[in-house]
């Protein structure tokens, strides 16, 4: 494993998407609205969504020069889209929030950690 990125630029891809995302639930595209009301998380705590998203981007972005840190985040990010694909199951909601949006950043997340930490 190494203790920073490399390649970089697979890390700084994933913390545009994260910063997107978080952009994205300040005020909850409907898309995602439709995602948290799928996996009845309860609009009391949709505010928690974006300071998440946030650090997950800080997290990348930092970990270009922090060591190990990107990593870190990289797998925070795989257990919260496996968090997230559980929510989705357990509400039974097997639609386009488990299967596209869920499994594929879980599965972008993982290739990024692969491809820059264990490759």
């Amino acid at each position: 494993m190494t203790s920073l990125p490399d390649p970089q630029w697979p890390v700084a891809v994933l913390a545009a998407i994260q910063l997107v995302d978080a952009l994205l639930c300040i005020k909850p595209a409907a898309f995602i609205a439709d995602c948290f009301r799928g996996v009845n998380w309860p609009q009391r705590l949709w505010w928690l969504m974006p300071p998440i998203k946030l650090a997950a981007a800080a997290g990348l972005v930092a970990g270009l020069w922090i060591p190990y840190l990107a990593a870190l985040t990289c797998a925070a990010l795989v257990a919260y889209f496996l968090c997230a694909i559980a929510a989705h199951v357990l509400a039974r909601d097997y639609g386009r929030n488990l299967f596209l949006n869920a499994t594929g950043m879980l599965v972008t997340c993982v290739a990024v950690g692969v491809f820059c930490f264990l490759v």
